[in-house]
């Protein structure tokens, strides 16, 4: 199986890449437990900036945003972090996904999480991150992790490694579960999977 990561981190190191790599691990190590294995490929977006407003003025994606690219559309699983910027998800977070094929994410399961400085923005997962992969049509798990500051180093409480470890559970469950994929169809616009399962009813 292959999980694709991408991390909007603009710092180095970044607390962003940091909970991304906890999350990978996560769910690579349940899927170990499940008798699966996993690869695991990051993209850091950081390097594609140039790239991808490129892409947004000319509509084609080149060099190593398109590799980026194809590997998101075969990934049989995504993991996608952002810090927070002015309350919601980073500028160039949402620059790669808008720059992706329309159907590009149908069916695919989505772990979401967010980093921050303060727990203040932690609700920034449930109003804005988890509507965008919704509206791309991904399976978006239930799970969201958010981590602020305080998460992290020795102050840290361990609640941030349980909903690390929970998140990977959920995915792994999912992917060998065997929800993945891929109908590019849009069944709102296309009446006939409803009208097929009328028939067979």
């Amino acid at each position: 199986m292959q999980i694709v990561v991408i991390t909007a981190g603009l710092s180095d190191p970044s607390s962003t890449r940091l909970l991304a790599d906890q999350l990978a691990d996560a769910a690579v190590a349940q899927l170990g437990e499940r008798g699966e294995r996993a690869e695991v490929e990051v993209i850091e977006l950081r390097p594609l900036a140039h790239l991808l407003a490129d892409n947004l003025t000319t509509g084609f994606a080149t060099g190593a945003l398109a590799e980026a690219i194809a590997k998101v559309e075969q990934a049989d699983a995504l993991i996608a972090v952002t810090p927070v910027f002015t309350a919601s998800y980073s500028g160039l977070f949402k620059t790669f996904f808008d720059v992706l094929d329309k159907d590009a994410l149908v069916g695919v399961p989505v772990q979401i999480a967010a980093t921050a400085g303060t727990a203040r923005h932690s609700l920034v997962l449930e109003h804005a991150v988890r509507p965008l992969f919704a509206y791309l049509r991904a399976i978006v798990l239930p799970t969201a992790v958010f981590a602020a500051t305080e998460d992290f180093g020795s102050n840290a409480d361990g609640q941030l490694a349980q909903r690390v470890a929970r998140a990977g559970a959920e995915l792994a469950d999912l992917l060998v579960g065997g929800a993945r994929r891929r109908v590019v169809r849009d069944e709102f616009a296309d009446p006939t999977p409803f009208e097929e399962l009328l028939h067979s009813a």
